[in-house]
């Protein structure tokens, strides 16, 4: 199994996540910069909701649990 592209390094007291590490390019971002990434196209497994009025990254629903956030 291959390891996780993104995960979750830093969330509120309420769950949400804040900061985030790719674990292929060792790059760490926070979450405005995970969510413009993903808008450019560059994370295919991911898309961005808006939860509670905030861009929030989430993995794209599927059979794998390799690229879930958390």
């Amino acid at each position: 199994m291959s390891r996780k592209r993104v995960t979750v390094t830093s969330e509120t007291p309420t769950g949400r996540n804040t900061n985030f590490h790719d674990n292929y390019t060792n790059v760490d971002m926070t979450r405005q910069q995970f969510v413009n990434e993903i808008n450019k196209g560059n994370y295919n497994n991911y898309h961005v909701s808006k939860i509670n009025g905030v861009d929030t990254p989430v993995s794209n629903p599927d059979k794998s649990t390799n690229n879930n956030l958390g």
